[in-house]
């Protein structure tokens, strides 16, 4: 089935006022929810959003929080999130990095003690809207094995890279297994539809296709196999030192995914004309390449999102029956 935007933004907006959020926060919160599954990132948007508010219900998440600035290091400033949503903190700590990219030429914001940001891609649309360069990430509970290693111990944790573009920015929004957790189980909810390529191990350690067996082997591949494991284990490194919170393996002491560490760093390039220059020559040039397949496309970081934005505000977001039933009962 599918829903009109605004419905599904009314939706979020009743449930987070009728759970102690004030209105402004209720409103933010509200967008970033019906904007992620608006553009395509379901598993962010509404597959997401009861979760959310079973963290508000166990005080995890404290609706109304605010961060507050603990240290100041030359271009670096060090927030605590307060336990506020991630969303609210993530989209303060962007705002915060442009302003210091703006008056410095870069800047860098780490805070800790935060909640989930969902789709870290919505903030590097945000620097990118303000005319900022981003580096964004974030760690999150132990739920990848090392390479080499059976047990998680690593978080997958989500890189963000934005330069702004006219007629769509370019965004890359990754998480550091071949396929994010949401993706996999977006698979497994449409009928355990099979992956397209190998996303992680079954329970017998052979590479499958197959989502359900993945999750319940809680062995996904990391992106670039060793180099993914490795950087995985850096983004947390860079996380918990520049912001003086918690690691993966704290977060994951509480068996509950919250708490975590963020850094959001902006560069601002003042001359927008040489950014947009060399943005545009790099991707005629990648687009010269021959397709993979006839009738097949070669797309920037980014591009298919906006496609999918423009067929869904036309169209309808498609939603989960089941799920979309849940939040009217909330």
């Amino acid at each position: 089935m599918k829903i009109p935007y605004t419905q599904l933004k009314a939706e979020f907006l009743r449930v987070l006022l009728k759970n102690g959020f004030n209105a402004d926060t209720a409103e933010q919160c509200a967008t970033i929810f019906a904007g992620n599954s608006r553009d395509g990132v379901y598993s962010h948007g509404l597959n997401r959003f009861p979760g959310f508010i079973e963290y508000v219900h166990e005080g995890l998440v404290k609706p109304n929080e605010k961060p507050t600035l603990f240290n100041v290091l030359g271009l670096i400033e060090q927030w605590d999130g307060n336990r506020a949503p991630g969303v609210i903190n993530a989209t303060f700590c962007t705002d915060r990095a442009i302003v210091l990219a703006k008056q410095h030429g870069i800047g860098c914001v780490a805070i800790r003690n935060t909640n989930h940001w969902m789709r870290g891609g919505v903030y590097g649309q945000q620097a990118a809207d303000a005319g900022c360069l981003a580096i964004c990430f974030t760690n999150t509970i132990a739920n990848v094995p090392p390479w080499g290693g059976i047990d998680p111990r690593l978080g997958n944790n989500p890189l963000v890279i934005a330069v702004p573009k006219q007629g769509g920015h370019v965004v890359l929004d990754m998480a550091m297994s071949q396929y994010s957790f949401g993706k996999l189980l977006q698979y497994r909810a449409n009928n355990n539809e099979a992956l397209p390529l190998p996303g992680g191990y079954d329970e017998a350690g052979n590479l499958s296709t197959d989502a359900d067996a993945i999750l319940k082997s809680k062995r996904v591949v990391p992106v670039g196999f060793w180099k993914g494991s490795g950087l995985t284990l850096m983004l947390d490194l860079l996380a918990t030192i520049l912001s003086r919170g918690n690691s993966t393996e704290k977060i994951t002491d509480t068996d509950r995914e919250s708490g975590v560490s963020q850094v959001f760093i902006c560069i601002h390039e003042p001359d927008a004309a040489l950014v947009e220059h060399f943005t545009e020559q790099i991707i005629a040039y990648t687009k010269t390449s021959r397709p993979e397949k006839e009738g097949g496309s070669i797309a920037y970081p980014g591009e298919g999102m906006l496609k999918t934005r423009m067929r869904n505000l036309a169209e309808g977001i498609p939603v989960n029956e089941s799920i979309w039933n849940k939040l009217l009962s909330l």
